[in-house]
């Protein structure tokens, strides 16, 4: 008896803030599916450091003949010789950072521009003594960069050690922007859903503050007053939180799964797994979050 008389109550409420009740799905639903996208975000920018970094190398530039009328003191006599070559290359092998040493030399780093650029008007008066020879070093831990740049820079023969990292950092950086720029939106979101639910609730207990009174006539419990008000907001945000699931399910399918994914064929995109990872949170997020803030609304105006 008791229950279906909580159901009820539950189903009047509802009908009776209709609108308001619809407020707070909606912005319940968007400010889920941002955090959910947020994380999503996250866990994608993980992914393409994981995936990029691990093959990415960083390149010992030496110095040809014509880097000796340059500025830089490491190249003042002239190109790097044999026996500089071999001792740069032995003391890589002998650092435990390093897992792998590729020699390019001149020729080979002019075929590879002359491929990469060949539209570019530099590429026809280019000759491949311009070209810089350069050891292609794989780290076994990419972060470990430092290392290399303390041994071998301002070494005799050397130019310069650049790590490819730098390339991918500004894509990282502005990655990370939009995610925290996410954040804040959803931040947002969630404190206009909050506001939408302490309204909803005061107005739903302002509109039963008759039936209300007379629970408390006859004895009835605090918490069983409470109930029906606290399962309409749960109710109102587990469906909100529903359809943020059915946003980000969308959002992975038609925005990474069918555009993205034949536009950009070099990055590997999160998979299935990661949605159906932030779904459960999603989804207890939205039951708890309007609940609890019904129970302290409640507190204030249903006093018993």
């Amino acid at each position: 008896m008791r229950a279906q008389f909580v159901l009820s109550e539950i189903g009047v409420g509802l009908r009776r803030n209709l609108t308001m009740t619809f407020a707070v799905i909606v912005s319940v639903a968007l400010s889920l599916a941002l955090a959910g996208g947020s994380l999503l975000a996250r866990e994608q920018v993980s992914t393409m450091k994981g995936y990029w970094f691990d093959k990415v190398q960083v390149s010992i530039y030496l110095c040809n003949k014509n880097d000796a009328s340059s500025d830089d003191p490491n190249c003042a006599k002239g190109a790097v010789t044999r026996q500089q070559k071999s001792e740069i290359k032995a003391d890589l092998k002998k650092l435990d950072v390093v897992e792998k040493v590729y020699h390019e030399s001149a020729d080979q780093a002019y075929k590879l521009y002359k491929k990469q650029f060949k539209d570019s008007p530099l590429a026809a008066s280019l000759t491949p003594d311009q070209m810089q020879e350069s050891y292609r070093v794989k780290l076994k831990d990419p972060t470990k960069y430092q290392v290399l740049q303390t041994a071998f820079s301002g070494r005799q023969g050397v130019q310069e050690v650049q790590d490819q990292r730098k390339t991918l950092e500004p894509l990282f950086n502005l990655l990370n922007g939009m995610n925290i720029a996410a954040l804040c939106v959803m931040a947002l979101m969630l404190v206009v859903a909050l506001l939408l639910i302490v309204n909803t609730v005061r107005v739903s207990a302002f509109s039963r503050r008759r039936e209300t009174g007379i629970m408390r006539l006859v004895g009835a419990s605090s918490f069983y007053i409470q109930m029906p008000f606290i399962l309409e907001a749960a109710i109102a945000g587990l469906i909100g939180a529903g359809f943020a699931c059915v946003l980000l399910v969308l959002g992975k399918y038609f925005l990474i799964n069918n555009w993205l994914q034949q536009k950009i064929v070099l990055i590997e995109f999160i998979g299935w797994d990661a949605v159906a990872g932030v779904m459960p949170l999603i989804l207890v997020v939205g039951l708890l979050m309007p609940a609890v803030a019904a129970f302290f609304t409640l507190r204030k105006y249903l006093k018993v």
